[in-house]
């Protein structure tokens, strides 16, 4: 289904991450298919590496960049933020506002516009890491369920995320379509480990819903039964301290070293193994980006991650498992050709079935479907 060139506003909080990446791919190909699009982020999060990446699209985004501050908890300043956005969709003549995120969804879906426009959402996991049983989780969560009948079109990035959003807030009264990230064609392309390369490879961020701690930990196992494994862990987040403190406390400050974030294809070259200990995710780029380029994986099997896997699901390892995790370590290592073997076969997958371009066409779907409806 097509449509007529669009005005398209991505609105979303933090600039990192994958959902970063998701909105940078998103409106870079939509605006190479003839759209005229915006985004909106905070500007108080955000390193100087997400600053350069704004910098380096902004001359693609006919409708502009505006960067005001978001907070990350909801509280009365997201009026101030609210009337912003509403003030940047009347001055763009807007016709699609597509939130990500928690806060990028709240904005999108109560901004006014002045006109009838297509309010589109994606969750990238966000309000879905929460649970009912705090009060902060049912905060958000009942936001979530008050928010559903001001969005016209739910895009899931997994069947997962599908099926949590309806288990934890409801079904959204609006259109609902799956449509899986994607990697590009030169992400296809080999790296191959550098010279000084470690035998595992984190790339993340440092949080514990992201597992680090349980891979620190199956590093520290390893040394005790005498595998002497090393260890590269490229990333930083809020528990980045307690990760270095784990770390100091078991002595492998040398067996274990931490790299600040950089590129996901120059952080591949520091390890020959690449290991996602995730505790939740939705559908994570870094396992695309890693498959796609041949790299050996240990991933854990939680959200999303089994629809990339498919049939080769049995290779996943259960999440916050240490024990399992070091069988797997110490079996992948040891059988190289193996693991090259089931890498080339996720390889072919990602290729098939995780692209831009269905990724984009899979949104763009979306809006017209919802567009037509109305006509």
């Amino acid at each position: 289904m097509t449509d007529r060139s669009l005005n398209i506003v991505h609105v979303f909080r933090s600039p990192v991450g994958g959902l970063f990446r998701h909105v940078l791919d998103l409106a870079r190909a939509q605006a190479a298919r003839g759209h005229r699009v915006g985004l909106i982020a905070d500007s108080l999060t955000g390193s100087e590496r997400a600053a350069q990446a704004l910098a380096a699209i902004e001359p693609q985004l006919p409708l502009g960049l505006l960067r005001i501050p978001m907070p990350r908890q909801p509280g009365p300043k997201d009026f101030n933020a609210l009337i912003k956005v509403s003030q940047f969709l009347r001055a763009t003549h807007v016709d699609v506002v597509h939130g990500h995120g928690a806060k990028g969804g709240l904005y999108a879906r109560l901004a006014r516009p002045g006109r009838p426009i297509v309010r589109a959402m994606t969750p990238h996991g966000g309000s879905l890491h929460f649970g009912r049983d705090s009060l902060g989780g049912w905060i958000v969560l009942t936001t979530e369920r008050l928010l559903m009948p001001f969005g016209d079109l739910y895009l899931f990035e997994s069947r997962y995320a599908r099926d949590l959003f309806h288990d934890k807030i409801g079904a959204p009264r609006g259109l609902v379509r799956i449509v899986h990230n994607g990697v590009s064609p030169a992400e296809f392309e080999p790296v191959p480990p550098a010279d000084d390369a470690t035998d595992l490879l984190y790339l993340g961020e440092f949080r514990t819903l992201k597992g680090i701690d349980v891979l620190v930990e199956a590093v520290v196992r390893l040394h005790a039964r005498g595998h002497k494994i090393s260890a590269t862990l490229v990333g930083d987040g809020p528990d980045a301290a307690a990760v270095r403190e784990q770390i100091a406390a078991a002595n492998l400050g040398t067996a274990i070293r931490v790299r600040q974030p950089m590129p996901a294809r120059e952080a591949f070259a520091l390890g020959r193994i690449m290991v996602v200990p995730s505790r939740a995710e939705s559908l994570p780029y870094v396992v695309l980006e890693a498959a796609a380029c041949g790299k050996p994986l240990i991933a854990t099997e939680v959200g999303g991650i089994p629809e990339i896997y498919g049939p080769l699901t049995d290779a996943l390892v259960p999440p916050n498992d240490v024990e399992t995790l070091v069988k797997k370590v110490v079996v992948t290592l040891d059988n190289p050709d193996i693991a090259g073997s089931r890498a080339e076969t996720l390889r072919q997958r990602v290729a098939a079935g995780f692209s831009i371009g269905t990724m984009v066409e899979g949104v763009l779907s979306g809006y017209a479907e919802v567009r037509a409806k109305r006509r």
